[in-house]
């Protein structure tokens, strides 16, 4: 009988030490954000992290998250972000609005950029589901957030150096010889 496959795993860390994180806040619905941020901030610096490795930069609101993040991962100059915000829900669709393209536009500058973006940015129904989330009954998510950036900056630095056998063996003329 065949031995199972054991795959090499590929894993994040949990040590800030070494690393630049940069933060994206909005200081709209602040009482929320304030406390979302304090955790992250917490976060970081109980994982290593010293305060001079650490970048706040505030924003009107959560719409204007995405380009301050992308500004910041062209920089070049951190290893991972964080965007925080809350959007609550209103009488109107802008909120699904604001919901659906702060979203889109964080992930675009991930992916644009490949800079892990954590997104912490609460899209609630109502102020007591974002209380809950920033610090009472559901943890707060601001803490996990800056626990996430910690893991993707180093997962993301290793994918970075592993490349598969098979693709680091073709030369750049065979590749595109085989696409045509």
């Amino acid at each position: 009988m065949a031995d199972k496959l054991q795959p090499r795993s590929i894993n994040g860390e949990l040590t800030a030490s070494g690393l630049r994180f940069g933060i994206v806040v909005s200081r709209f619905n602040s009482f929320i954000t304030d406390r979302l941020l304090t955790a992250a901030l917490d976060a970081l610096e109980r994982s290593g992290a010293a305060s001079e490795s650490v970048d706040v930069v505030r924003v009107p609101g959560a719409f204007e998250l995405p380009l301050a993040a992308k500004k910041l991962a062209a920089t070049g100059r951190y290893d991972a972000l964080i965007a925080i915000g809350c959007i609550l829900r209103g009488e109107t669709a802008h909120y699904d609005y604001v919901c659906s393209e702060t979203s889109r536009g964080l992930q675009l500058a991930q992916m644009d950029t490949g800079l892990p973006i954590i997104f912490c940015v609460l899209t609630c129904d109502t102020l007591e589901q974002a209380i809950d989330r920033a610090g009472l009954k559901g943890g707060n998510k601001g803490f996990e957030a800056g626990l996430a950036a910690i893991e993707m900056a180093h997962l993301s630095r290793k994918l970075a150096g592993a490349k598969s056998s098979s693709a680091a063996t073709k030369t750049p003329s065979s590749r595109k010889a085989r696409h045509k």
